[in-house]
């Protein structure tokens, strides 16, 4: 029998338990999210007259952390419409209509009576064969279900989401040998499809998959920081995206986390007497930690961990690192490593790991330490929290957000090496390891396969067939190539337009290779893909060009330039293929455009996607401009529905505006409701793509014809005028953003027309182009933009 999950009931409305209920409700699950009933009034509830039966008295803690939800930064939710799936209750009023949910999710405090006390409740409400979980990141599985009915252990299994819920993707599914294995496999198959999460299946030990080895990792490095002199900034720096972890790296991790937290899993462990050899000592916590502790430097929710912000003689406000020998707070000095310097021409964190290792100053020294625990532990780990080697590293890939897991970073410095490393930092490898050759190849269908422990010979990772990777086809698939794109064949007739360029900005490279897939498919394919696997999707047209020709005032190059950016735009729109774009991450400026033009979009659930030209003191000059005017003409059926819809669209592009989640795309008229899709899981978004892709073509795919546009000429520019005079009035704007404001206004009315007229594409597109180009010989233009290229932001002056 096929099961629907409708309705989700979450006890415990904290961080967690708020994360995951607005997750479910990105997905389109209703949510009951309940609480305890509060102890006593507030000051405020006496002041106005409650009582304790009052149900805002009773709700209160729910309808609170519910609250925080909605303003939760970044966003749990993917669009703030989405609140509404999310009712607020409490255990005592509420707990009675778990009998009509699907799945009950308990996310109380970590302790084990209060839980048992919980589940003794929910057994009197819940109906036979509903499912039930916990979300314990500590407590072990099989203690929760003790004293249970057949019925709840047979649906019961540990769900362990990790924070934020919306943005790791990591759900570590824990049965005990009383889950039945129907429910695994629901819960590994619901978890991956429908919340786009990396399902991970642990066993019940200790702090299960990443926690035990991601704070194995983390408690290691604080030991050997003092060892070798580092602070906390220099640390940072070498454990961030240098090799591709998080910009908040080690420290900065532990102060979100919370210190507490941290130590509490590292206890965990180390109490639980599950370790063996000397890797229980690296959980004993060093004295500068517990000294934190006992000071209650926790980090982020007491205002200071290894980091305290403060205010320095002059009033300005300062973030100074903790000195680990003197335990006081300093201002940290930049700081400087001859290892990392060799490897600022390696572009993927990967392959930098073997130069790294090599280092002869602090940082290689910290990078051959670090690794080599690292090796060794989890070549112990394996079969003991996981007979699979993948798992390991998908579940610190997910968790953690490491760009690759440790048996990942160990076959790229090689198999031997890291046993080397691991003895040189006094440690022994397991030795079904010291047979290996490499922990993972590619088969010849482009398919990944891990070494097994037990045999030595290679799987193949299961559930790929949902997915194309396409590092794993490059090889043998790739039809064409240069520097910055390459093109792909997926097969079933279907090939891919891949941008590999620098941050995957859209260069003259890029465009070559986009223009000449377009050619390839229309000849010999069925149909085209645009999509890549990179941390984003495009950040934009590649302004260093565009500043050089504006420098050097090389007006006609820079006009070829556009037009034929503008061209490749319209040819993504009107080829006699289909063209499907799959977006994803940071899909800014031109990728935004590219994305416009699409026959259809599979955007990822986390795309920011926007037209964010003005940043840098231009307009869209993509065919982002007309086509946003296009759309909006598409809903002219008022006066009041055309300034409406225009005024939205105008203000969208002059403000910059990012959606925030795909799903806020569709409000900003970016994708098209009824015809593009959001695809939670950006692992399955090319081979989804190509599926609607196949699709058009065998419903008999017609070249489109080029629309007309409703322009509305100088009446309405007269409404945008006055919008930039008072904008620039209240100091919200610079005389320059107006000027950039109105001459965006000028092209999305039509430009120097008296009336509303009909007009085609290209007389739009030869306005912005216009406008873009007249803007580019702005002095603050060629300012703004020299300012995003050497600080990656766009300057507002």
């Amino acid at each position: 029998m096929k099961r629907r999950i409708k309705h989700v009931t979450v006890l415990g409305s904290g961080i967690m338990g708020s994360g995951i209920a607005a997750h479910f409700a990105n997905i389109g699950v209703e949510v009951s999210l309940l609480d305890i009933v509060p102890f006593e009034l507030t000051e405020a509830e006496q002041k106005k007259g409650l009582t304790k039966d009052d149900k805002a008295v009773r709700n209160r803690i729910a309808s609170e952390n519910f609250e925080k939800l909605k303003k939760a930064s970044p966003a749990l939710l993917y669009s703030p419409k989405f609140a509404d799936r999310i009712k607020v209750g409490n255990f005592d009023d509420d707990l009675p209509k778990i009998k009509n949910t699907d799945w009950i999710i308990e996310v109380v405090v970590e302790r084990l009576d209060i839980k048992k006390s919980v589940y003794e409740k929910i057994e009197q409400f819940r109906k036979p064969g509903t499912l039930i979980s916990s979300n314990t990141s500590g407590i072990p599985i099989h203690f929760l279900t003790e004293g249970r009915s057949d019925d709840f252990k047979h649906y019961f299994a540990g769900t362990h989401f990790f924070n934020p819920v919306r943005y790791l993707p990591l759900l570590e599914i824990i049965p005990t040998n009383d889950t039945a294995p129907e429910v695994i496999d629901f819960y590994m198959s619901y978890g991956a499809k429908f919340l786009g999460k990396t399902t991970v299946l642990a066993k019940d030990t200790p702090a299960f998959i990443a926690n035990r080895i991601g704070v194995f990792s983390m408690m290691d490095l604080l030991h050997n920081v003092q060892k070798l002199g580092l602070t906390v900034s220099e640390v940072d720096k070498l454990t961030g995206p240098v090799i591709g972890r998080p910009k908040s790296a080690t420290f900065r991790t532990a102060d979100v986390v919370g210190l507490d937290t941290l130590v509490m899993v590292a206890n965990g462990v180390r109490q639980s007497g599950a370790e063996t050899n000397n890797f229980n000592d690296v959980f004993a916590l060093p004295d500068y930690i517990q000294k934190m502790v006992d000071n209650k430097w926790l980090g982020s929710k007491t205002q200071q961990g290894f980091y305290k912000k403060v205010k320095s003689a002059d009033g300005k406000s300062e973030i100074h690192g903790l000195n680990l020998e003197t335990l006081e707070y300093e201002l940290q000095g930049k700081s400087s490593f001859p290892t990392l310097e060799l490897t600022k021409n390696i572009d993927k964190p990967i392959d930098r790991f073997k130069v790294l290792i090599g280092g002869k100053d602090k940082a290689g020294e910290l990078y051959r330490k670090s690794l080599g625990a690292l090796f060794a532990y989890v070549s112990h780990k394996v079969p003991e929290i996981s007979d699979e080697v993948y798992k390991i590293d998908d579940a610190m890939r997910a968790g953690f957000g490491w760009e690759n897991g440790p048996f990942e970073i160990w076959d790229a410095v090689g198999v031997q090496k890291g046993i080397e490393l691991a003895k040189d930092a006094g440690y022994e490898v397991s030795d079904w390891v010291k047979n290996v050759e490499t922990f993972y190849k590619v088969n010849d269908e482009g398919q990944s396969i891990f070494v097994d422990k037990n045999s030595g010979e290679y799987n193949k990772i299961p559930g790929q067939d949902a997915f194309i990777i396409l590092d794993n086809i490059r090889k043998n698939k790739t039809l064409w190539s240069n520097s910055g794109a390459s093109i792909e064949d997926l097969g079933d007739g279907i090939i891919n337009f891949e941008i590999r360029s620098k941050m995957n900005s859209l260069g003259g490279e890029v465009l070559d290779g986009l223009n000449r897939a377009i050619d390839l498919a229309e000849k010999e394919y069925d149909g085209l893909v645009i999509g890549n696997q990179g941390t984003n999707f495009s950040v934009g047209a590649n302004l260093a060009m565009i500043l050089m020709m504006a420098i050097e005032q090389d007006w006609d190059d820079l006009n070829m330039a556009i037009a034929y950016f503008q061209k490749s735009m319209m040819r993504v729109r009107y080829s006699s293929i289909p063209v499907v774009v799959a977006p994803h991450g940071m899909t800014l400026g031109g990728g935004c455009e590219m994305t416009m033009h699409a026959d259809r979009v599979v955007a990822a659930a986390e795309t920011y996607i926007g037209l964010v030209e003005t940043g840098v003191g231009v307009i869209p000059g993509g065919g982002g401009t007309k086509e946003l005017t296009l759309r909006t003409s598409r809903e002219f059926h008022s006066d009041d529905v055309k300034n409406n819809r225009l005024r939205e669209a105008f203000m969208n592009i002059a403000m910059g505006k990012v959606a925030t989640s795909a799903y806020e795309a569709y409000d900003m008229g970016i994708l098209e409701k009824g015809k593009d899709i959001v695809s939670v899981s950006k692992n399955r978004q090319i081979a989804e793509a190509k599926k609607i892709a196949k699709l058009l073509a065998e419903q008999g795919y017609t070249q489109p014809i080029e629309q007309k546009v409703k322009v509305l000429g100088k009446d309405a520019l007269g409404m945008f005028y006055v919008g930039t005079d008072q904008m620039l009035t209240g100091n919200f704007i610079s005389a320059h953003d107006k000027k950039i404001a109105d001459k965006l206004a000028n092209v999305m009315v039509g430009g120097n027309l008296s009336e509303p007229t009909i007009v085609t594409e290209q007389y739009l597109l030869n306005l912005e182009r216009e406008t873009f180009l007249q803007l580019c010989g702005e002095r603050k233009t060629l300012e703004r933009i020299q300012y995003m290229l050497q600080n990656g932001k766009p300057l507002r002056n």
